[in-house]
Formats: C-alpha cells, sequence, structure tokens
C-alpha cells in the first residue's frame, strides 16, 4: 500500500499484515514445498496449533482470513490484553526452542522457525513503547474510524450467524472507545499526546459517523447504511424473511443509537485535549525517550538494523540518482530537464477539483489497468493471483484530500474481493500517475501479493496472516519498476511518473527520520515534500502527518524495494544464464511476507540450488 495499524488497539499491525485478493478468475495454487523431513512435519503442527490459539486472542484477524471463530467478539486493547498476548507468546516461542532442533529442519521450515522466533521481540518492543502509540494517535488508523471500517469492509454477513455476530459487534464497540480513551488519557500522562491535527480529526470523524440516521434526519450514517445494505443482500439471497430481516434492523438499530454516547465521550476526551494538543514539532525526538522509541520502531519497520543517520542518508543519495533518471527521460522526450517536463504536464493537466464524472472515470481506468496488466503476467510469474480485485473509493469517513491509496482486503475462499482504495477528494492528480499506483496497490503488487499469500499450502498458517512492511511495500515498490519491463506504462509520461513516485519514496526516508530524529517541524517537512518530494500541498500536508503518527512505517517501501533489487542483482550476477525471472519472482512473492533478512537466506538458498 502507499501507506498502513499502530494503534493500541493494533499493535501487532506491524508484525501481522493485512492480506489481499478475492473471487473469480482460476489460476494454479501457489506451489510451496510440503514439509521435507518428520522434524518439519512436527513444526508445521505446532506453529500451527500455535496459530489457532492466538487466533483466540484475535478475532478480528480471525475475520481478516474468513475465519469465524470469535466473530461476534472485537480484540481486546486493553493493557491486560496486550500483556496476555505477550506472555502467550513468550510461552510459545520457549516451547519451541525447547521442542524442536532447527538444524534438522529444512531451509524453508528453518526460516518459519525463525520468524516465529523473531516475533517475540517484536512483540517486546511494542509492548515495552505502547504508551507512545495510544489508540486515538494514528492519522490512519485511529481506533475511531478503524472499528466501522472493520465492520463495513471486513465483516461479511453470508447467513443470520453473521449478521448477529455484526450486531454483537457493534455493541462491543462503546467498550473498546472507552478502553482507548483510557488508554490515551494513561499515554497523556507520560507527556505522549496525539497532535493537534489528529485530535481535530478525531472529533470530525467522530461526529461524521453518529450524524444522519438513526440518530436524526439527514443520509443514512455509515454503519447504518451498511447494516441495511448488509440485510438487504441477505434477505435477496433467501437467507432471511422479512421478520427477520426486520428484526435484525431492529437490533442493528438499536446498537448503532448506543454508539453516540460513546462517540459523545470520545469527542468529549478530544475536546478537553484540543486546547493543549501539541503542534509544530511533533516528532519522536520531542519525547521523553523518543529517540530510543524511534530507532526501535524503525528496525521493526525495516527489519533491518540501520540507524536513523543511515536511512536518512540513504533518502538523500536515492533522490539524487532519481532525479539524474529523471532529467535522462525529459532529454530523451526533447524537454531540457525534468524541471520543463513537470511544467509541460502541470500545463496540459492542471490540478482540478474531483467531481462525480471525474470519479467515475479514473474509477473505469483504474479498473482497467489491473485487468490489463493481469494479462501480462505469465510471462514474469509462475504463481498467479486468482481472485477479483476491485478499485472502489475510500469511505466518506476516512476520506481525506490528498489520501494515500491502499490496498486491503481478502479473504482466503476469495468471498470477500481484493480491493484498492482511492482518495477521491480535494484535487486531481496528474492522469498519468495512475499506472504506477495500480502496478503498486494491484497488481503485480499488494494484492496480487496477498491472493498468492492466503492460498499458500505446505507452509505454517501462520505465513498466511503475517506480514513486514519492508517486504510488503518493498515488493509493491519494486513491482512499479517491474512493471517497466513488462511494458505496463503505455508511455513516457507514465514511466516519468513511475519515477516521481520513486522519488517519493526516497523522499520519505528523508523527511521521516528527519522529524523523528533531527527534530524537523511539520511545516519543515511538508515543504521538502513539496519541493523535493514533488507532491501537491494538500498531499503533503496529508503524507507529513502520516508520519508524524506513524513513525518509521513510511521508511519500510525504499528500504524494502532497494534490498529486492539487490537481491535480484545478487542471483543474476551468481546464475547467469541459470537465472530465472519467474522461479526469482515465485520464491519472492511466493514465499509470504518475510523479513529482509530472513529473505535473503532464502534466496542465497535458491542461488545454491539452482548452481
Amino acid at each position: 500500500m502507499r501507506h498502513r495499524f499502530f494503534s493500541a488497539a493494533a499493535l501487532a499491525a506491524l508484525m501481522v499484515g493485512v492480506p489481499v485478493g478475492a473471487l473469480a478468475q482460476a489460476a494454479p495454487a501457489p506451489a510451496v514445498v510440503a514439509p521435507a523431513t518428520s522434524e518439519d512435519a512436527r513444526l508445521l503442527a505446532f506453529l500451527d496449533a500455535q496459530f489457532d490459539e492466538e487466533l483466540a486472542m484475535r478475532p478480528q484477524l480471525a475475520t481478516r482470513l474468513g475465519l469465524k471463530l470469535g466473530e461476534d467478539k472485537l480484540d481486546d486493547i486493553s493493557d491486560a490484553g496486550l500483556l496476555k498476548r505477550l506472555e502467550w507468546r513468550r510461552a510459545s516461542v520457549a516451547k519451541m526452542k525447547a521442542g524442536f532442533d532447527r538444524a534438522k529442519l529444512s531451509p524453508m521450515m528453518q526460516a518459519n522457525y525463525d520468524i516465529w522466533a523473531l516475533e517475540l521481540a517484536r512483540a517486546e518492543t511494542t509492548y515495552k513503547f505502547r504508551r507512545y502509540q495510544p489508540p486515538f494517535y494514528s492519522f490512519l488508523y485511529s481506533v475511531h474510524s478503524e472499528l466501522p471500517n472493520f465492520l463495513i469492509n471486513t465483516h461479511v454477513v453470508r447467513d443470520k450467524a453473521d449478521m448477529a455476530a455484526y450486531v454483537a459487534r457493534l455493541k462491543a464497540m462503546p467498550g473498546v472507545l472507552d478502553t482507548a480513551i483510557a488508554q490515551s488519557k494513561a499515554a497523556s500522562a507520560e507527556g505522549i499526546r496525539a497532535p493537534k491535527f489528529e485530535i481535530e480529526r478525531v472529533i470530525s470523524g467522530s461526529k461524521t459517523l453518529t450524524y444522519g440516521a438513526p440518530f436524526g434526519d439527514g443520509a443514512d450514517s455509515p454503519l447504518w447504511a451498511d447494516a441495511k445494505a448488509k440485510v438487504a443482500k441477505l434477505q435477496a439471497s433467501g437467507g432471511a424473511t422479512q421478520a427477520e430481516a426486520d428484526a435484525m434492523l431492529a437490533d442493528a438499530k438499536a446498537a448503532i443509537l448506543e454508539l453516540s454516547p460513546a462517540y459523545g465521550r470520545v469527542i468529549a476526551w478530544a475536546q478537553a485535549e484540543l486546547p493543549t494538543a501539541p503542534s509544530g514539532r511533533t516528532g519522536a525526538i520531542s519525547l521523553l525517550g523518543g529517540a530510543d522509541w524511534y530507532a526501535a520502531i524503525l528496525k521493526i519497520n525495516t527489519t533491518t538494523d540501520m540507524t536513523p543517520e543511515e536511512v536518512h542518508q540513504t533518502g538523500l543519495k536515492e533522490v539524487a540518482r532519481i532525479e539524474a533518471a529523471q532529467d535522462a527521460l525529459a532529454r530523451q522526450a526533447g524537454f531540457a530537464d525534468r524541471e520543463a517536463f513537470y511544467a509541460e504536464r502541470a500545463k496540459l493537466y492542471p490540478p482540478t477539483d474531483w467531481t462525480d464524472a471525474l470519479r467515475a472515470d479514473y474509477l473505469a481506468k483504474a479498473n482497467a489497468a489491473i485487468a490489463k496488466t493481469r494479462t501480462l503476467l505469465p510471462d514474469w510469474f509462475g504463481l498467479l493471483p486468482a481472485y477479483k480485485v476491485e478499485v472502489v473509493r475510500e469511505p466518506a469517513f476516512s476520506e481525506v484530500a490528498g489520501g494515500a491509496a491502499h490496498a486491503a482486503g481478502p479473504s482466503p475462499d476469495g468471498a470477500r474481493p481484493g480491493r484498492v482504495y482511492v482518495h477521491l477528494v480535494g484535487k486531481t492528480d496528474d492522469p498519468a500517475d495512475l499506472y504506477n499506483l495500480m502496478c503498486h496497490e494491484g497488481v503485480p503488487g499488494h494484492v496480487m501479493q496477498g491472493d498468492i499469500q492466503v492460498r499458500q499450502t505446505g507452509t505454517p498458517k501462520f505465513r498466511k496472516a503475517y506480514g513486514y512492511v519492508a517486504y510488503g511495500e518493498g515488493w509493491a515498490l519494486y513491482t512499479e519498476a517491474l512493471c517497466k519491463e513488462m511494458g505496463v506504462y503505455p508511455d513516457v509520461a507514465a514511466d516519468f511518473m513511475r519515477l516521481d513516485a520513486e522519488l517519493f519514496r526516497a523522499a520519505r526516508l528523508v523527511v521521516d527520520t528527519g522529524i523523528h530524529a533531527k527534530g524537523w517541524t511539520e511545516d519543515q517537512a511538508v515543504d521538502y515534500m513539496m519541493k523535493t518530494g514533488r507532491r501537491p500541498a494538500d498531499q503533503a500536508r496529508s503524507e507529513v502527518r502520516r508520519y508524524i503518527t506513524l513513525p518509521g512505517q513510511a521508511t519500510g517501501y525504499k528500504i524494502g524495494m532497494i534490498k529486492i533489487v539487490a537481491l535480484r542483482q545478487k542471483a543474476e550476477q551468481a546464475l547467469g544464464p541459470k537465472f530465472d525471472i519467474k522461479g526469482f519472482h515465485d520464491l519472492i512473492v511466493g514465499s509470504g511476507s518475510t523479513p529482509l533478512t530472513v529473505l535473503e537466506a532464502r534466496v542465497d538458498d535458491w542461488i545454491a540450488t539452482r548452481k
């Protein structure tokens, strides 16, 4: 995704990503080698049993995976709930180390062993620094909007039991919101408070969610509209009688009405915070102990030991390299340099306000672009996506001008389509930017990777669910360049905008570390993203606010891409004519989301085997 959960409600989302994919278009199931030894088989059974235990504590993750386990419950985001999961993981890793000889495992299962062990270190870090990301802190995934987003887009209703579970989750929301308020107050007591812009967003978003029917006059509120749509679809399929549908809607309406006082408490807390909420200089470095937190979170997001200064310098070098590549491409197209090319594009396609007609045209072209790219995949991949992909508009309660597109999605059975969400408010972008965005978010980027991940066989179940920012975003950014090799970009402008998108990711390395390690102000960071990152003002502001409230996450893109490119070059040089691009891509995308250190070991094993 060009962005994505790290509140107290989702401390583990940097450990567990959101897989994507869904519905139709037959393709071969991912071919993953089955356990080769008895020790492999034992470890596979152990890890699957352990993951089942984890899912019992994380019902929302189970729902994302298409399972009905605990589908009437929401995750426990309290300190007690977080500690319970940490203590469980400590015990689980201890059992694994005591009960299995790593040396007797195949390379594939050694990787699974290493990842399971690594998760403990990551869990220790996220629990230790949990106060630094209170539930209303994230510009992208604040709990006030993430809960309704989960119910609307992830909780699928196929029968009456699913709808009953949906209503039960509606009834559980006030308790989660109250816990989030308590955690936010605890963080504030330690001097860790959400920035003013985020507090304002919590207030406006909470009001949007409790405006209109059934709370009063006006259009249906988001959750009421969703409940009605889910019941109508169920009734149309013959899954409910009219009387049953009426009863379900009555239950849903009563539960939704109870959200008004709950969100009222959220608004009251936020309004009390607003007068003294920090603004301007709000990076980790401004917080007591913030430097240690940032170093730790940077390690989690990159899965490397790079320091903030190393990441910053890498960003500066990549910015210079990409700008030189843009100059070369612009000259090939008959322009003096990249500035002249940018000026010509701005003259041809000046930013304009989004209209319904422009939105419809954009969505049609985006869906068509993904469909065409799918036809090119067989020359580059052996493993192909099997499910449908939809490009849709971001829900109104979370849509912002300049907001980052993102992929979300799948259930392993394809019942929930893979989706790319785009923000279509504010000003339009250069239309040539559409192609690299759909490669990144859709195919062969996030949706395709997630589609394959959730259909793995012969690997532990947890590999279908766990995700790593540097791998996932690194892969998606790598695919933007791969799409150039595949012939996806129709003209020089689309290729130039691919470089523009990569430049944007390189600038993120500079800005994220600038904010959190060097004390940059919000305005200073916005200025850099506008002048060097080439973002329009509203997107630059939105992006910087994301980096402020989700430290380190934006660095995973370029760091991951750099590693994947380096691994491909390493394999090409080592294997020469024996190098197989399909085999390489299947190894990278077919292994599931993987820490970069583990991914490199997998590539080394692949090279040795092919030699």
